[in-house]
């Protein structure tokens, strides 16, 4: 099942997570996600589970059913976490002069968070 592997290592990459950092959120080895990556061994369903709700993924995505990462059933909102260096990022990218740009910066930064004020 190539696209499994394909998936699995296009998500990791989406989110510019190395393989370690990957396994140290799912709690697993960092060669397991290295196999599971390059089809050279199956993840159990519980990895793949974990995979799903670490991304934010319908299973029906993972084992390439649906093109759609959210399936049938479920909202795409991929986690964002809020560290420092992509705060220094966002506020890099934006003229501190423009009102719009300010109000966009906000809109990222508020996103970071995950919408809570």
């Amino acid at each position: 099942m190539d696209i499994v592997g394909h998936r699995l290592k296009g998500l990791r990459n989406s989110l510019r997570l190395s393989q370690k950092q990957l396994a140290g959120k799912l709690g697993i080895n960092q060669s397991s996600v290295n196999r599971y990556e390059n089809n050279q061994a199956e993840a159990s369903y519980q990895t793949l589970l974990k995979y799903a709700d670490q991304f934010d993924v319908s299973m029906d995505y993972i084992y390439g059913r649906t093109d759609k990462p959210q399936g049938r059933l479920y909202d795409y909102k991929p986690k964002i976490e809020d560290d420092e260096e992509m705060r220094q990022f966002i506020e890099m990218c934006f003229d501190p002069d423009s009102p719009m740009n300010a109000r966009l910066k906000d809109m990222l930064l508020e996103m970071m968070k995950g919408g809570k004020k």
